[in-house]
């Protein structure tokens, strides 16, 4: 457990390891591990069991590096049935990413799903980073398609597994399994050759109608890119009792 997304340095400082690394350029991070290491923040901000994460939207400020990070939470909005609570990550004294989340009183009734359920696990297999994709966070999570695949264009759906914990000695929460991966709906969807285009999310939403179980999460995405307007990807997130929430990505569309 001790290999690690993050190393502690004290004080709510946070050194990434190479685990963070991102498809686009090997000093920078992909969003997925950022946006946990935020979504752990939020959960031990002022914890309440009574609640769940309802939605949480991460704005990426700017380019992530692989490098010292300081982390700050607050409670923005304090109440008895819901609240809001933020998270900052800041490189150098500039704050790189924030997000801020919907903490809502857990529900006493109970309603069958009516949502289908998503495609089966699929057997174990290698899965290959394409030419021109950096590793690092390809590597650092386990992925089983179910349909398409990395650097093939158009939907795609995958079960993924993280290799390591977020942070050393402690296991993922549930919420930081899904934001580790929510994420990647735009790389596993991609439409555009990413050795020739961005499609980079300047943030990502995610809303939950009730935790995840187990460490497998599917990614059920698509991408939209629109003449005159800009890209969207869209995600069904699931884990292997059924869909538990979306997740949804605005892009920004450009030659690279």
């Amino acid at each position: 457990m001790t290999d690690a997304f993050y190393l502690p340095l004290g004080d709510d400082r946070w050194r990434p390891t190479i685990h963070t690394t991102g498809p686009w350029d090997a000093r920078f991070q992909h969003g997925g591990p950022p946006s946990a290491l935020l979504a752990r923040a939020i959960e031990q901000c002022s914890p309440r069991e009574d609640t769940l994460v309802a939605r949480m939207t991460v704005d990426i400020l700017g380019p992530i590096p692989v490098d010292e990070l300081e982390l700050r939470s607050r409670v923005l909005r304090p109440g008895r049935s819901v609240e809001l609570v933020e998270s900052t990550l800041s490189y150098g004294g500039r704050e790189v990413a924030r997000a801020q989340a919907w903490r809502v009183l857990r529900t006493t009734q109970t309603i069958a799903p009516r949502q289908l359920p998503p495609p089966a696990l699929p057997a174990e297999r290698a899965t290959i980073v394409p030419d021109g994709w950096v590793d690092g966070y390809l590597s650092a999570v386990e992925w089983r398609f179910a349909a398409g695949t990395f650097g093939q264009p158009g939907p795609a759906t995958a079960w993924t597994r993280l290799r390591h914990p977020i942070v050393p000695g402690e296991q993922p929460s549930p919420l930081q399994r899904v934001l580790a991966v929510a994420d990647s709906g735009n790389g596993i969807s991609n439409e555009l050759d990413v050795t020739t285009w961005h499609f980079i999310n300047p943030e990502l939403t995610v809303h939950l109608h009730r935790e995840p179980v187990g460490e497998w999460v599917c990614v059920e995405a698509q991408t939209a890119i629109s003449p005159g307007g800009v890209g969207l990807a869209t995600s069904v997130l699931s884990d292997l009792n059924g869909p538990i929430g979306v997740g949804a990505q605005s892009l920004l569309v450009a030659q690279r």
